[in-house]
């Protein structure tokens, strides 16, 4: 232990507690136990990836551990009560959470960033805190140090938690995602809380089959044995390739981080991409064996430029799967998570989360979800035809250049060339018509609607996943006589910018290696900084891609705020191990920044911090 003065954990303070039984937990009722507050948002792919990081460490030391999701939100959608209580259902949280609309617990803890992770010892003292995903091993090795500690100065409790779970409901779909239209006019729907697939009768309501046991796994096999993990998106073969590959259907299983063929005939499913790692690499430009590469969170599937693109996700990118060849590479994007247009390697991109190709065949559309965007590929680029950036949102129609979207999840490219957009947090459908360069809302008052799905015999079906159910759209609705037009509010995040002074401003980077770990040298140099700015005018200097953690920026006066776009990343290895495992710490941070003639020169942001 070292001898820097000790944090006093602030006490929670928010609107409401889940998972509870209606109980309002205080610290002292947590006294004796180790705590560890994760700041998510339900529309993070990051934080999602911690939650299933954190169910082994739950696991492992139920006695003296009680995890607590503090939700944070960034979009206003994420402010709703209702859709609070419907995301920690979703995404199985099986913890007590903490529902801070207003961010005051986020601010008590300093979070900067999401996901948070703050440790909480059994006597009420802050000990770690760390930013991004990967912690859970050196979280567990930090509790395997503590435990001894606190057990021999008698300040440790073991005992049961205070998780009390919710009912469970019964429907015919939980939480479904996406959908594809099979021949004969049926529908298979990803029923992704029940990790499973469903095939539906033309009616959209009445269950043909399931295929998938309904159990969280990974198991291949036939209908009733094979499983899943939260699966989304899904993509039918051309016949030509199927027949040489083996399967029809191609499905995104985002939790496994696989990619799943099935066999629409018997129901067989087999891993064809992925190694149910998640993905925490460097960007390169190779073809991979598909069974050899990690991927990250596969949200949708498409089939363009003659082979299945993936949206990525978890890391902000599309990526490209043969399956003939069986081999996966990256197709656009380079993990920074932000808005930017061009060439496709060089496309930032923020949580890719729908795909749908004109009929042509020559667009490829993209519901790009954290930006709030709708983009398209087409001749090598990438362009952005509705958006703003990572932190404007709305529900805003009228010329493209003005419309707004709230983190939409879905769209389905249309026979007359405009396009349909599942505007999840918006509760609505809108239609983007190319030709106009307009955007008219043709549906709302749904319950987050997660895709759109254009059936054979025209009928246009919504996947409504909040309200568990596919829903017609009226054939009116789709023409533009038929869409009304909305100028609802717009939005800023609700994250609190930071203050800093114009001029030299240093950058720190805060890195501590977890128990048991040391920097690793082994391939190259062990840390990678990469900073940009938006609007790029906010730095006169510090752009750009170095080795070390520490960067001199100069912030330029004339522009009073923007976001600081920084990507650091860490490599490590276990310590004194003959065969040692090697890890990669990694984190995105779009950090607005407010200038202030007051404000400080210095800005650090936490990587891994393991204060103990």
């Amino acid at each position: 232990m070292d001898a820097s003065p000790r944090v006093r954990a602030p006490e929670f303070q928010g609107r409401a507690w889940l998972n509870t039984g209606g109980q309002d937990l205080k610290l002292a009722d947590l006294r004796g136990r180790f705590v560890i507050l994760d700041f998510w948002t339900f529309c993070c792919v990051n934080c999602l990836h911690v939650l299933d990081e954190l169910r082994p460490l739950e696991e492992k030391y139920g006695d003296v551990l009680v995890v607590i999701g503090v939700h944070s939100p960034k979009f206003e959608h994420e402010r709703d009560p209702d859709a609070v209580v419907a995301a920690v259902e979703r995404y199985g949280v099986a913890h007590p959470v903490l529902d801070d609309p207003e961010l005051k617990t986020w601010q008590q803890y300093a979070a900067r960033a999401w996901p948070t992770l703050s440790v909480i010892d059994p006597e009420g003292y802050v000990v770690a805190t760390m930013a991004g995903e990967g912690h859970a091993e050196g979280i567990g090795r930090l509790l395997d140090e503590l435990i001894e500690v606190h057990e021999a100065k008698g300040t440790l409790h073991r005992g049961v938690g205070p998780y009390v779970p919710p009912a469970e409901p019964a429907t015919s779909l939980r939480f479904p995602g996406k959908a594809v239209a099979l021949d004969g006019g049926n529908l298979l729907v990803s029923d992704s809380a029940r990790h499973s697939l469903v095939e539906l009768a033309p009616d959209g309501e009445t269950v043909r089959r399931r295929i998938g046991s309904g159990e969280r796994g990974r198991a291949n096999g036939a209908a009733d044995q094979a499983s899943f993990s939260e699966p989304q998106g899904m993509c039918r073969l051309p016949e030509h390739v199927a027949g040489i590959a083996g399967y029809d259907l191609v499905v995104a299983d985002t939790v496994n981080h696989l990619l799943r063929g099935v066999s629409l005939a018997t129901g067989e499913v087999t891993t064809v991409a992925g190694t149910g790692r998640q993905w925490r690499s460097t960007v390169d430009d190779h073809a991979h064996d598909a069974l050899s590469i990690d991927l990250s969170s596969p949200w949708d599937l498409a089939w363009y430029d003659d082979k299945v693109v993936i949206a990525m996700a978890g890391i902000h990118q599309l990526w490209w799967f043969d399956p003939v060849k069986r081999t996966v590479g990256i197709y656009a994007g380079t993990t920074v998570e932000a808005l930017r247009d061009g060439p496709l390697p060089d496309v930032w991109m923020a949580q890719p989360s729908g795909l749908s190709v004109s009929p042509d065949g020559s667009r490829l559309w993209i519901a790009d979800s954290e930006t709030s965007a709708l983009r398209y590929v087409e001749d090598g680029a990438m362009h952005t035809a509705v958006g703003q950036g990572l932190f404007d949102f709305g529900h805003v129609d009228g010329p493209a250049d003005q419309a707004l979207f709230q983190h939409p999840l879905g769209v389905c490219a249309l026979p007359d060339g405009s396009v349909l957009v599942a505007d999840t947090y918006n509760g609505a459908v809108r239609r983007y018509d190319p030709e106009a360069d307009v955007v008219a809302t043709v549906a709302d008052g749904l319950a987050e609607p997660s895709d759109v799905v254009l059936a054979a015999d025209g009928v246009v079906l919504v996947v409504e996943s909040a309200a568990h159910r596919l829903s017609r759209l009226a054939p009116g609705a789709l023409s533009a006589i038929g869409a009304t037009t909305v100028n609802g509010d717009r939005h800023r995040a609700e994250r609190p910018p930071t203050d800093l002074a114009p001029g030299e401003v240093t950058l720190d980077i805060v890195f501590t290696p977890p128990p048991g770990q040391k920097l690793d040298e082994t391939f190259g140099p062990s840390t990678r900084l990469e900073v940009s700015a938006s609007p790029p005018e906010l730095l006169l200097d510090g752009v750009g891609v170095t080795t070390e953690l520490s960067r001199r920026l100069v912030v330029n006066p004339e522009v009073t705020s923007g976001v600081l776009q920084v990507t650091a990343q860490a490599a490590t290895c276990d310590a004194d191990e003959e065969h040692a495992a090697c890890h990669l710490t990694r984190q995105d941070w779009g950090v607005p920044v407010r200038l202030t003639p007051d404000g400080p020169n210095r800005l650090p942001l936490i990587l891994r911090g393991l204060d103990t």
